[in-house]
């Protein structure tokens, strides 16, 4: 259990670390990328590949599919074959006609809109009671397409918060969702979130990290760790 100090210290090293990579990576400015249900299809396809081959994907599907009565109507293999560049298609083929159909039954059409109308935590259960989406695709679609204020946790961000000390050592990507929602002020969630992921591609990177090269080494307890080593 973290105690009241502890949380103070944490956050003012998250606050810190937002305006440093606020300084490397900029501000970055709300804007919906994609309609509520859009974006919970393209982040299907994202899931466990690079945004490259998910955007390939992506294209393919709206060209070969016209509409999501189109994708639902379709036989799962046709779908498979059309997503295959974003990988794992055997996999997000069945779970994307699954959600199309879910969201049909209930809601009548093809919208995922009402969602806007949500307290956050009640759109956050009904999006992950859908099959195959869990905590990080339910906060990309809140986050993204309707500017809710909830935190999406990848591999990135995961990585460099735990590198960090942000959140601790064995703490699961599932559970740091929740432990940095709960650190970090709302309105710095879409930027921070955002220029986390960048930092973690360019420097914290998963193996051999710039750390002789990083704007954060100084506030970084990995950094500190392998210094001293």
């Amino acid at each position: 259990m973290t105690t009241s100090d502890e949380n103070d210290n944490r956050l003012d090293k998250a606050l810190t670390v937002h305006q440093l990579l606020i300084e490397e990576y900029g501000q970055r400015e709300w804007y919906p990328r994609l309609d509520p249900l859009s974006e919970l299809i393209f982040t299907i396809l994202s899931q466990n590949t690079s945004d490259v081959n998910r955007d390939r994907a992506w294209n393919r599907l709206k060209e070969r599919f016209p509409t999501w009565e189109a994708v639902l109507a379709a036989d799962a293999a046709e779908i498979a074959e059309t997503i295959r560049p974003g990988g794992l298609a055997n996999v997000k083929s069945p779970r994307i006609q699954e959600a199309l159909r879910a969201i049909k039954q209930e809601q009548g059409e093809f919208t995922l809109d009402f969602l806007a109308e949500m307290g956050v935590n009640e759109a956050r259960r009904w999006l992950t009671a859908l099959s195959g989406v869990g905590p990080k695709t339910a906060a990309i679609v809140l986050l993204f397409s309707l500017g809710r204020p909830v935190f999406p946790v990848d591999t990135h961000v995961h990585r460099v918060s735990r590198r960090l000390g942000l959140i601790g050592p064995k703490t699961s990507r599932e559970q740091a969702h929740e432990i940095l929602e709960e650190l970090l002020p709302p309105e710095i969630y879409y930027t921070f979130h955002l220029n986390l992921i960048a930092h973690g591609r360019e420097v914290c990177k998963s193996q051999r990290p710039l750390c002789a090269t990083c704007i954060l080494r100084e506030h970084c307890g990995y950094y500190q760790t392998i210094r001293v080593s």
